[in-house]
């Protein structure tokens, strides 16, 4: 497996990965925006669509936020140079940009965050910060010279004044310039500062763990909805201590003993973060759609080629037990067995399952009525 560029997935996952910054000019060559400034101003306007703009200097205040959504007037009231328009989660409004996310496979479906989109005029930025995230950044549009280099943390110096985390006496070890299908990765905790050199888009596809608490307390949530875990903690073999007020060593142990067959049970654990690493993070696009579909239909339009495809909000994904697979799309689990265990491996492997492939399940009911499931919950639609 390749990176864009051509570069070897397995070198780049031992050299870079969380490691150290690289520059892959031309990763893709001839690149052409599929959004252009005006359509990510429209996108901000959207009550659904997370946007911001940041402005560098406002009435004396350094690098102020403003949140969308925004009012159409509103562009026209900014500056003409010095400020910067995000729009987040641009993978799951926009098709095209969606299918760039193939060419990163590389990387688990899990670990994906998803794509932003950046539109600056001249001199228009972020300021200087660093990111906890894994980041690919793809010139779309125009130029932009970033200076990065230098571990981060939450010690380093901030500017005051500003609600974005700027820091303050930052200094860079590079400094490129990208154009169009020029890419810089970056790993987490580096500094880095990109400037517009003129009306340019950037798109940062960004790749996210989790923190050691959303696994502790998702977890721990998740077993604690479970059947059993209203049970009380029991104590026949109770005896008279020589002082109430002691908590004893058996106490402990059986504390100790009943936590660590809870944590330690790896089924649930696996199920869990199955289903909770494919929660969507917008529930605004995977929704049912107005017509539902019969396995029968399904099964005909997949076995006359019909290219099926993950709604640009879905996420999937799926974990091999010793005698079945549990798929999971969307924050939901499907237990799979037999000859429909592939199904996962098929779906999980690309935002457009091999039609080929698929089509080989047409006459099977079971898998036909799980893709109509997936269908008529808005996870998967037919192009």
């Amino acid at each position: 497996m390749r990176l864009p560029g051509g570069l070897s997935a397995e070198d780049f996952l031992r050299e870079n990965w969380q490691k150290k910054p690289r520059v892959i000019r031309q990763a893709f060559p001839g690149f052409q925006c599929p959004v252009s400034a005006d359509e990510l101003a429209g996108l901000a306007c959207e009550e659904a669509v997370e946007s911001r703009i940041v402005i560098e200097n406002e009435n004396g205040k350094p690098w102020q936020l403003h949140n969308g959504p925004f009012q159409p007037e509103r562009f026209s009231q900014l500056p003409e140079t010095h400020w910067t328009l995000l729009v987040q989660g641009l993978d799951h409004w926009v098709p095209d940009i969606a299918d760039l996310l193939d060419e990163f496979r590389f990387v688990p479906n899990w670990r994906l965050d998803d794509i932003m989109a950046s539109y600056a005029p001249k001199g228009g930025s972020v300021g200087p910060h660093f990111d906890q995230y894994d980041v690919f950044l793809l010139q779309a549009e125009g130029q932009r010279t970033w200076q990065f280099g230098g571990r981060c943390d939450q010690t380093s110096p901030r500017v005051d004044g500003t609600p974005l985390r700027i820091l303050k006496d930052w200094t860079p070890d590079e400094t490129v310039t990208l154009n169009p299908g020029d890419m810089l990765y970056l790993p987490p905790g580096i500094g880095h500062h990109g400037v517009a050199d003129n009306d340019c888009i950037t798109l940062s596809i960004g790749f996210r763990a989790p923190t050691i608490d959303d696994l502790l307390t998702g977890f721990t949530d998740f077993l604690c909805s479970r059947s059993d875990a209203g049970e009380h903690l029991p104590d026949p073999d109770l005896r008279v201590q020589s002082n109430p007020g002691t908590i004893s060593p058996d106490v402990i142990n059986r504390l100790d003993r009943i936590m660590r067959e809870k944590l330690q049970d790896r089924r649930q654990l696996a199920l869990w973060f199955g289903q909770y690493s494919t929660t969507p993070k917008s529930l605004e696009i995977v929704i049912p759609p107005e017509e539902t579909l019969t396995p029968d239909v399904l099964g005909q339009l997949i076995a006359a080629d019909n290219q099926i495809r993950w709604n640009e909000g879905s996420r999937f994904a799926y974990y091999e037990f010793d005698e079945e697979t549990a798929l999971f799309v969307d924050g939901e689990q499907y237990l799979l067995r037999g000859e429909a265990t592939p199904i996962a491996e098929l779906l999980c492997a690309g935002a457009k399952p091999d039609t080929t492939k698929l089509a080989g399940f047409a006459g099977d009911d079971a898998i036909c009525g799980l893709l109509c499931t997936l269908v008529n919950q808005g996870s998967l639609y037919f192009e």
